[in-house]
């Protein structure tokens, strides 16, 4: 068991801050950062958008949070002359990070860490430099209020970006997806999901990354997790809050989701599971929840009942038919 203090602890990773056209949020999460006081930063801003004028003093207003930087660090900075869009954007910035990096932390200008975030990043990116079964450590909790284990955190087949820690010998996968076809990803996705529902959906899913779709560069680390056998770690105390949920998101538009700003604890101390074993009940919850998975199989079941009314009804109409002739 690892005890710490919480109020003002100075990680010893390097971070990767993602920035764009929000400097309400950006200054907060930097305050965070400011307060750990990493000894490497690297800050990546994607360029204004042509088409939308705001764009301009909004990014510059962001990237001035590099004045703000008043401890000892090694500053890096990737601003992009032209817009690259969220999927390039985000991507091709972590891409930066993690060629000079072996290991890090990756906050984008919306996941608000608390200050032991990055004691339990430190921790863990510590602990399992060398176990390979072990691919991303997240700071995000979202299953509000319920807890797996009695430990500090637990393993999921899940991968979630509000916030996370790496390593290079991970990013160094993120292309690798152009190796996969249809036919090989749906027998495999039918090995990690028991549901048939939750297949056709990440079926989907992956259909549209492959086509190029998507303005996302998440689910493509979801798929070489999945591909990997990879394990990610969740705290079982939400060590992250997603502050940029409303209209001038890109994927995160509704404010009232379940999922915005959710409180952050500060945890104290970090305990280690001892089994290394995904909790499949705890990734079913939120996948239920985003898939709706509950409803498509009432649905689902209430139309087989009605075909099955159906035929029922044809048979005995064929019989009286036959019956009379």
């Amino acid at each position: 068991m690892i005890n710490f203090d919480v109020t003002s602890y100075k990680t010893k990773s390097a971070v990767l801050f993602v920035i764009f056209n929000r400097p309400d949020t950006t200054l907060k999460v930097f305050e965070q950062i400011k307060l750990a006081q990493p000894p490497r930063l690297y800050i990546a801003a994607d360029a204004p958008r042509a088409d939308v004028p705001e764009d301009k003093l909004l990014c510059e207003q962001a990237r001035a949070i590099i004045d703000m930087i008043d401890w000892a660090c090694d500053v890096k900075t990737l601003f992009n002359k032209q817009n690259a869009g969220c999927k390039k954007g985000v991507s091709s910035a972590v891409t930066w990070f993690f060629n000079n990096e072996e290991e890090g932390i990756i906050l984008e200008d919306d996941c608000l860490p608390a200050n032991s975030f990055f004691k339990f990043c430190d921790t863990l990116l510590d602990k399992y430099r060398d176990d390979y079964r072990i691919r991303h450590i997240t700071g995000c909790n979202l299953q509000h209020g319920k807890k797996w284990g009695n430990n500090s955190y637990y393993f999921s087949n899940m991968t979630f970006v509000w916030g996370w820690a790496s390593w290079k010998r991970v990013w160094d996968d993120y292309k690798k997806l152009d190796n996969y076809n249809y036919e090989e990803v749906k027998e495999q996705l039918g090995n990690i999901f028991g549901e048939p529902l939750l297949v056709d959906s990440w079926l989907n899913i992956f259909e549209e990354v492959k086509a190029g779709k998507l303005n996302s560069w998440g689910y493509q680390l979801d798929f070489v997790n999945f591909f990997n056998n990879g394990l990610t770690i969740v705290p079982n105390d939400n060590l992250i809050s997603n502050i940029g949920f409303g209209p001038a998101a890109t994927h995160t538009l509704q404010a009232n989701s379940l999922n915005a700003n959710v409180p952050v604890t500060e945890i104290t101390e970090i305990t280690h599971p001892v089994f290394v074993l995904p909790e499949k009940q705890a990734d079913m919850c939120i996948l239920n929840r985003d898939f709706n998975i509950e409803e498509r199989k009432r649905r689902q079941n209430l139309l087989r009942r009605k075909v099955k009314r159906w035929f029922k009804q044809a048979l005995r109409t064929a019989a009286t038919y036959m019956f009379i002739s």
